[in-house]
């Protein structure tokens, strides 16, 4: 077997189980590539040791026998996923020095499945971004390159750690947190696959919030099968969380070849907006086609809302974000002011210190429309809208199976490009943000490269936990599109 890092999670799984390799190559394999790629800054805590006790304890399993379905493969954990004994920043300096005492249910259900930790990956600071420029540990950086371009692209946010690791090779699969479109943007720009679930499909307990009625798990992987495997893993019922849904898991992988005859694709025509990048558009037109010469049925659907989905989404997540965000006060843990005069003083001197100016750009929104004088014609107005583009949705998908649609406006951009236009860089999530409002699940699939050697996703959105529809149409967009680029490994050389 030539390099270990190229295989994909199912090629993984499959010669760890029939024991063509073992874990601990496997884990030993993924750990060298992840130390050669600093220069990417895709892990902000590197957990080596850790990795390679899991997966000796993997061996063992397999030896006697007792394998789980995850068994040996090693992943990367976003940084807002607790990890008992490991630190967990959430991308803020407010957190720098925070060890959880217990699990995430994610992590603890991917643990339980036999997966191995390689590390925390970075993130944009409190999941707040679309770039992971805002991180206090430095930006991740895309190991993808424009072609004749040495300039540095972001990958994508805010999971954009996830989705460059998996991009370059530096884990099998990883996991991810989506509020606006924090999966969905970085597998689009990246090449990546990467799945948004419905709102409840897996536990909330032990990630950092951001905006808890928006907030929601999911994975990032290199193919469509990939994902479908980490969901199952990753879903769960949980007492810890309310808003955990008590539905069965399927086995999303068992019914990816149903293909897609008979199935009926909306395609909302409020999506082709203004501005949104010629290639884009093409490759949406395209893979509608795709999607049609395979036996789908292609229908024009209409989402009348998209247009305050935007201000909708930046008025309900910062407040819910303000909300959140309370509790780093310098008092019981987290960054904590020196020397402060009184009580008032150490509030705003560590939250002054530790919250990046983004997370503090959202505090104040946030803060400013749930304000007495002005929670009414914000605040309230906003959850109105939000009830409308769920409707939206509930009405065409009495025309529709799935929804297809762009993912990104446009593809990666480079780093510096937008920062100090937040209004431009909150465009970038125009269409991903209506899926987390609506609670519904969303794929995002690599469908090919732009002229400058780039990748565009395509986004099907689905029916609330129908996610097995959305992983069957998602792999009939991966087999027409036939995606096989990879980045050129530049931060090896």
């Amino acid at each position: 077997m030539s390099d270990l890092t190229d295989l994909t999670l199912a090629d993984a799984r499959d010669a760890v189980a029939a024991k063509k390799i073992s874990s601990k190559e496997l884990t030993a394999a993924f750990v060298k590539a992840v130390e050669e790629a600093r220069a990417l800054n895709a892990y902000v805590t590197e957990t080596p040791d850790i990795a390679l006790m899991m997966a000796e304890e993997s061996d063992k399993r397999i030896a006697a026998g007792t394998a789980r379905p995850l068994e040996g493969l090693p992943l990367g954990i976003k940084d807002l996923y607790c990890t008992k004994g490991v630190k967990t920043t959430a991308g803020s300096r407010i957190l720098d020095n925070y060890v959880p005492q217990y699990e995430s249910t994610v992590s603890q259900n991917l643990w339980d499945n036999g997966a191995v930790m390689l590390g925390k990956l970075n993130l944009d600071e409190f999941a707040m971004g679309s770039s992971n420029e805002t991180s206090a540990f430095g930006p991740c950086i895309s190991p993808w390159r424009a072609k004749d371009s040495n300039a540095q692209l972001v990958p994508g946010g805010s999971s954009g750690g996830s989705s460059a690791a998996v991009s370059a090779r530096l884990c099998l699969g990883a996991t991810a947190t989506d509020t606006g479109g924090s999966i969905r943007t970085p597998a689009a720009i990246t090449g990546t696959v990467g799945i948004k679930p419905t709102y409840g499909r897996c536990s909330r307990y032990g990630i950092v919030a951001f905006a808890s009625s928006l907030d929601q798990a999911g994975p990032i992987a290199q193919t469509v099968r990939d994902t479908a495997i980490l969901l199952k893993a990753m879903a769960s019922v949980d007492s810890k969380d309310s808003t955990s849904v008590d539905l069965p898991v399927p086995d999303y992988e068992a019914g990816l070849e149903g293909g897609v005859k008979g199935l009926r694709v909306g395609i909302p025509k409020e999506y082709r907006l203004d501005g949104t990048a010629p290639e884009i558009a093409a490759i949406w037109d395209k893979g509608a086609e795709w999607l049609k010469a395979q036996g789908a049925e292609i229908v024009e659907v209409s989402l009348p809302h998209t247009k305050y989905a935007l201000p909708t989404y930046y008025i309900i997540a910062p407040a819910e974000a303000s909300s959140n965000l309370a509790r780093y006060d310098g008092v019981r843990f987290g960054h904590r002011a020196a020397d402060p005069k009184d009580l008032i003083d150490l509030y705003e001197r560590s939250r002054g210190e530790g919250f990046g100016a983004e997370v503090r750009r959202r505090i104040l929104i946030g803060t400013y429309v749930l304000s007495a004088g002005y929670y009414d014609a914000y605040y309230l107005r906003a959850q109105k809208l939000r009830s409308l583009i769920a409707q939206d949705f509930t009405e065409a998908y009495k025309k529709c199976d799935v929804i297809l649609t762009p993912a990104t406006p446009a593809p990666a951009f480079a780093i510096g490009e937008k920062v100090s236009d937040p209004v431009t860089m909150y465009l970038y999530d125009v269409f991903t943000v209506t899926v987390n409002l609506a609670g519904l699940p969303g794929l995002v699939v690599p469908a090919g490269l732009n002229d400058a050697g780039l990748p565009l996703g395509l986004q099907l959105i689905g029916k609330a936990f129908d996610e097995a529809t959305l992983f069957r149409a998602g792999r009939a967009l991966e087999i027409a599109a036939n995606f096989s680029a990879k980045p050129q490994n530049w931060w090896r050389s």
